[in-house]
Parts: structure tokens; C-alpha cells; sequence
């Protein structure tokens, strides 16, 4: 069967791979222009990044919903946060390295800040969407790494209000991803 722009969505559903050569034909140029933007200063992982977009796709285009948004723009979606994914392991690999192991040149402290800085703006996007107390707590269990009961006692709120508010939360930063933009105005 010939791919096209009609039948490629249903093809990839069908495992079809020609579909998945037609996306990378086709649409690669997204990824591309994403994983480069976020991805600039730590070209090492584009490839790895740019393979686990394609997997990614492949692998939930079953969770496509042309509704929502168009593939354009779902697939940007994966490569941004896939290419977010890369910079917070780089991140995480510059910090685990001993000084020993490091020549540390200027420029690799101004790419260190403009990562951080980038994360934070993603971080700080995905969590405007929540409400001031749910954020609070997200960013206390996430970004602070408190505990349940922590948290418990520094807010007032039970455990289980604290796992729900957590839960629900997740689910709609999980929509947020999905969509790849702003859910606050769509009833999400």
C-alpha cells in the first residue's frame, strides 16, 4: 500500500514502518528545528534524542487525537520535551562529574545557566496551569523532595488530600504535554 498524507496516521497505528519512513520524509524537519532549538549547546545527544522522538511517536501515535492538535504540532510537543528530557540528563551528568574529571572553560558555565534557565521556564510553564495550592505542593514533593507527611504537616491538608492533589495534578500536566501547550483556558 502507498503511504500518504491521507493513511500514514493509520499505517503507523497498523505498524506499518513505510508510515514511519513517510513521518521522517515528511515531517523530520520538525524534529529537527525543535531538537536543534532546545538542544544547541549539547548537539552530543541530538541523534539519541532524535531516535527516542521516532520511537516515541511510533509507539503512542495510537494516542494521536487530530482533534486536539495537528500532528505538526503533537510531534513538536514530543521533541520539546524529549529534548528537555536530554538537557536535565545533561545537566544531571555535568553535576554527577567529580573536578577532577572537569576543564572547566567559561563558556560551559553560561551553557550550565542557559539549560538551567531553560528548564525552569518549561518547569514554570507546565505548572502556571495548576491552581496556587496544588503547584505549592507539587513543587514541594518534586522540586524540593519533601516527603508525604511533610508536606502533610507544613500544609494542613491530610495525606490522602496530598496524594489527590498530587494525582490530579500529574494528570493535567500529562494533558498539558499531550496537547503541548497551554491547557488553562480549555477546561483542562
Amino acid at each position: 500500500m502507498k503511504i500518504t498524507e491521507e493513511n500514514f496516521i493509520d499505517q503507523m497505528k497498523k505498524e506499518d514502518e513505510k508510515a514511519l519512513e513517510y513521518v521522517i520524509d515528511n515531517y523530520g524537519w520538525v524534529l529537527k528545528t525543535v531538537l536543534k532549538k532546545h538542544l544547541f549547546y549539547i548537539m552530543d545527544y541530538y541523534e539519541e534524542c532524535m531516535n527516542d522522538c521516532l520511537l516515541a511517536i511510533w509507539e503512542n501515535v495510537h494516542n494521536y487525537n487530530p482533534e486536539k492538535a495537528t500532528f505538526i504540532n503533537w510531534i513538536g510537543a514530543i521533541a520539546k520535551y524529549k529534548s528537555i528530557d536530554y538537557a536535565r540528563k545533561h545537566l544531571k551528568n555535568l553535576e554527577n562529574r567529580s573536578i577532577e574529571d572537569v576543564n572547566i572553560a567559561v563558556e560551559d558555565n553560561s551553557i550550565i545557566e542557559i539549560l538551567e534557565n531553560e528548564i525552569s521556564e518549561e518547569t514554570e510553564k507546565m505548572l502556571k496551569n495548576l491552581s496556587d495550592e496544588d503547584r505549592r505542593i507539587f513543587e514541594k514533593r518534586y522540586l524540593e523532595d519533601k516527603g508525604i507527611d511533610e508536606i502533610s504537616k507544613d500544609t494542613g491538608f491530610s495525606e490522602s488530600v496530598i496524594y489527590n492533589r498530587l494525582s490530579r495534578a500529574r494528570r493535567k500536566i500529562r494533558k498539558i504535554i499531550k496537547v503541548g501547550g497551554d491547557c488553562k483556558n480549555e477546561g483542562v
